[in-house]
């Protein structure tokens, strides 16, 4: 999945300290999405370093926050408007983004539904295309040219199952009654484990 995207997405709810964005991640993916803590520290760092996020301070106990900066903002919206992160797969990409959008409050829902379902429907076509053209192929007498239009017609038939499934899916996403009911403001519970802010040197140092 597109990690650093999702987890700017996050940060569009405000200010938050690492391990609450890592904890948010998997639960506001339904628990697909648990990944390792560091690989979820290091893309926070990677996303200061690209001007992406800065400090928002810490915690009363220690944590550092980050917020989003405008080039973050940007890169949100552009996640939540269909731009898949390079080299993400469209599958993951479609499922993270729905279920991510779905969760948060301020966020509406069903723009990225209308826009997931335009970018399925192409490619459904594109498949079904794929696929008649393949078929048409096989119908050559050349035995290899038959035999590699064959499988190019399976490979093509996969991509049309799995838009067809990824369309069934939006549909019951947007026909839940509850829909409304899966966004949710972030948690105050403390975490039981987090980044503490380095100590800086003394004075006398």
């Amino acid at each position: 999945m597109a990690v650093r995207e999702a987890l700017l997405a996050l940060l569009g709810m405000g200010p938050a300290y690492g391990f609450a964005l890592h904890g948010g991640l998997a639960e506001r993916t339904g628990g697909r999405r648990a990944i390792n803590v560091g690989q979820s520290y290091a893309t926070l760092e990677r996303a200061t370093k690209a001007g992406l996020i800065t400090s928002a301070g810490a915690t009363d106990d220690g944590l550092p926050l980050h917020r989003l900066t405008g080039s973050g903002e940007t890169v949100v919206a552009g996640w939540l408007s269909g731009t898949d992160a390079s080299g993400a797969d469209p599958w993951d990409e479609s499922l993270d983004r729905v279920l991510i959008t779905a969760s948060l409050p301020e966020v509406p829902l069903s723009p990225v539904l209308a826009a997931e379902r335009e970018r399925w429907l192409a490619r459904l076509a594109a498949a079904s295309e794929a696929a008649a053209n393949a078929a048409a192929a096989g119908e050559q007498p050349e035995a290899d040219a038959s035999a590699g239009a064959r499988l190019s017609r399976l490979a093509a038939a996969a991509d049309a199952a799995r838009a067809r499934a990824a369309l069934a899916w939006l549909d019951e996403v947007a026909a839940a009654e509850d829909a409304a009911a899966l966004a949710f403001a972030p948690s105050d519970v403390r975490p039981k484990r987090g980044r503490r802010r380095s100590a800086q040197p003394s004075a006398s140092a």
